[in-house]
């Protein structure tokens, strides 16, 4: 059978203080695994911009992640109004963020762009009104 290492999170909506809690734990946890620096930055960076998104635009929700020794699966699911439009969410500078998130220095429109840049694989699932599960994979190499 093969070796899993599952790490879960609940994330607050709204809470800015704890952003980033999940996905600090998940480096710092794959760091000590002597997971190569590589495919640690690139999960860190996936799951921050993920985490960051989830307490923007969702009420929260719950990131799952698993360790084999090929690859690193992450599921954000949240319990947000949903992304109406994937396709236009995934363009860099688009952003639905409130003037008020963005005074604090988020919301720039790079999140989804960047999960996808520092991931080998992602996919969106999103139902308006919903929610959105986004899952994404790196390869350790």
């Amino acid at each position: 059978m093969e070796n899993v290492l599952k790490l879960r999170y609940e994330v607050d909506g709204d809470d800015f203080t704890r952003a980033g809690e999940a996905s600090a734990a998940v480096k710092k946890t794959l760091k000590q695994m002597g997971v190569p620096p590589e495919a640690v930055r690139k999960v860190a960076i996936a799951l921050y911009e993920g985490e960051i998104n989830m307490v923007i635009h969702a009420q929260g929700g719950v990131i799952t992640v698993e360790v084999t020794p090929q690859e690193i699966r992450m599921e954000l699911a949240d319990r947000g109004k949903g992304i109406e439009n994937i396709e236009l969410a995934m363009q860099e500078g688009y952003s639905t963020a409130p003037d008020e998130v963005r005074s604090l220095g988020f919301g720039a429109g790079m999140g989804l762009p960047n999960m996808k840049k520092c991931s080998d694989e992602m996919d969106i699932q999103s139902t308006v009104g919903v929610g959105t599960i986004v899952r994404m994979t790196v390869q350790i190499h």
